[in-house]
């Protein structure tokens, strides 16, 4: 049985591995001539830039989320490096007790624990209790990721089996709690200011903060020397290795479709490649209304389609610098308040700055060199869309205007690096659109807002349509690598149920030496 894939991001090699493993000849279309999606980097001049893997849930066994990646690429053969502390959080109007404005984020929970104390003897009670539900969820699978069900529907039904009593009754009680909800619960100024901007001053439900602490404790949260493209590239290496066919540079325009059934691809130059099942892995946006028309959809999809632009995630601006000097006496991750707000040129306003600095990664700098970025979130997306498409000019200056602020402000944060500054490359949401296709430039999909738990607004599924599969990071809001692999593995089960297949994983070949 042939499969089409279109899209060769984390999702689409991950379903093509699957699909290989179960029988299936497959054939991944992708328009760029590289693997990943948005889980790239890329080279400029001597240096290498990164935007995607900062950790990877499941980089040892301390995750479950270990056992799915270990299926389709050997993680013995990766080096991951592990921080000490997640990011150093500057404040700007309270200091601790030790005259110092920065709180630091540590990933070891007891040395997190203590620290918080110390800071705060008053608060012990409250910072026991945020410490809690952290350790009760190191006891579980969370999610249980080897469940039938799509990745958050999977974690209610584990939460509901018995031995996850523990667990339920501490997620019950914070599933609604917010990093300023606990922020008022503190008494400490110093403590209260550092939770209210752990997100650069956005409210987000603790979730987001207390499972990732919960693995990168267990030191399963590292990030994979050598960045993103490196690690894509392992992965596409198992998809080839079980015989899958890659056509890159390959752009689909259209899907097609006959009596109700999707029957295969049209790509460029006008070329059809007919299948018995389509897979889009592919941005949902272009997928529904570009390459099928927009003909199988039902009113929830209208209502996504015509939603306000907060329910799609942030785009991001990602200013990237080559510098010719070892800065491993910074910390590698920190947010800063700003003595003068920055204007960007779209008209979002910063009252912080996040720099985070590869002085833990030597391969993707020369000897004695260092890779910085620095990065913003901005909602106003289409400003840059609109002035590369239409205003070619425009856009150039406005992201010239941007980078010079960027490079003062950074001069006077890294101790006069500006001479040394040795490449620039500047990635705006019109950037993401182009190379990875992803709707309005956003980088995670759908927006979670402060409901984490929400039901998925995109199904494996359209309305309508048969032999068609949809699976991506726009499956479930907040998007990234873990809701990317899941769901390449859960449509591949689906895929396999619905034909009579027991679906299967097969052994991968593995180094012989590490």
């Amino acid at each position: 049985m042939k499969v089409n894939i279109i899209g060769a991001g984390v999702s689409g090699l991950t379903a093509g591995i699957y699909l290989q493993m179960n029988g299936f000849e497959t054939h991944i279309f992708e328009k760029h001539s590289i693997p990943g999606g948005l889980c790239t980097s890329w080279k400029k001049g001597e240096y290498t830039f990164d935007s995607c893997a900062h950790w990877i849930l499941g980089s040892d066994t301390g995750s479950s989320f270990y056992k799915i990646w270990n299926e389709i690429l050997d993680m013995k053969r990766i080096k991951f490096h592990n921080h000490d502390v997640r990011v150093e959080v500057g404040l700007k109007t309270n200091i601790n007790k030790y005259g110092i404005k920065t709180f630091f984020l540590y990933t070891d929970l007891n040395r997190l624990e203590n620290y918080m104390i110390d800071l705060a003897p008053e608060d012990t009670k409250a910072i026991k209790e945020f410490m809690k539900p952290i350790r009760v969820m190191q006891k579980f699978d969370l999610p249980p990721i080897l469940d039938d069900l799509p990745f958050f529907p999977s974690l209610i039904r584990g939460i509901k089996m018995s031995r996850y009593l523990e667990f339920l009754y501490w997620f019950l009680k914070i599933k609604n709690y917010t990093n300023f909800t606990y922020a008022k619960k503190f008494k400490n100024p110093f403590l209260k200011e550092a939770f209210e901007l752990l997100y650069d001053g956005e409210e987000v439900n603790m979730m987001v903060l207390t499972m990732p602490l919960s693995v990168f404790d267990k030191k399963s949260a590292g990030y994979p020397i050598g960045g993103s493209m490196k690690y894509a590239k392992r992965i596409e290496e198992t998809y080839l290795s079980l015989g899958g066919t890659m056509h890159y540079k390959t752009p689909v325009q259209k899907i097609l479709t006959e009596n109700g059934k999707a029957v295969g691809l049209v790509v460029r130059n006008n070329v059809t490649h007919y299948s018995d099942i389509t897979i889009s892995a592919a941005d949902w946006n272009f997928t529904v209304f570009n390459a099928l028309d927009g003909k199988f959809v039902n009113q929830d999809i209208l209502d996504l389609k015509n939603s306000k632009k907060n329910s799609i995630y942030y785009s991001v601006m990602q200013f990237s610098f080559g510098v010719a000097k070892d800065l491993s006496e910074f910390p590698h991750f920190s947010r800063v308040p700003l003595d003068v707000p920055l204007v960007s040129p779209d008209g979002t306003i910063y009252h912080r700055f996040e720099v985070h600095i590869y002085n833990y990664d030597s391969t993707l700098a020369p000897q004695g060199k260092t890779t910085v970025t620095v990065s913003f979130y901005t909602s106003e997306r289409d400003f840059w869309i609109d002035a590369r498409k239409n205003d070619r000019k425009k856009y150039r200056e406005a992201k010239s205007e941007f980078t010079n602020k960027i490079i003062d402000i950074l001069n006077t944060r890294l101790n006069g690096v500006k001479d040394l500054i040795e490449i620039v490359d500047v990635a705006t949401p019109a950037t993401f659109e182009r190379y990875t296709g992803n709707w309005k430039g956003s980088t995670q999909g759908w927006l979670p807002e402060k409901n984490l738990l929400a039901r998925s607004p995109v199904g494996f599924k359209l309305p309508g349509l048969q032999n068609f599969y949809y699976s991506s990071h726009w499956n479930q809001p907040g998007g990234g690598l873990p809701i990317a692999i899941k769901t390449g593995r859960d449509v591949v089960k689906l895929i396999c149920k619905e034909n009579k297949i027991k679906f299967q994983v097969k052994e991968i070949s593995r180094a012989s030496s590490h």
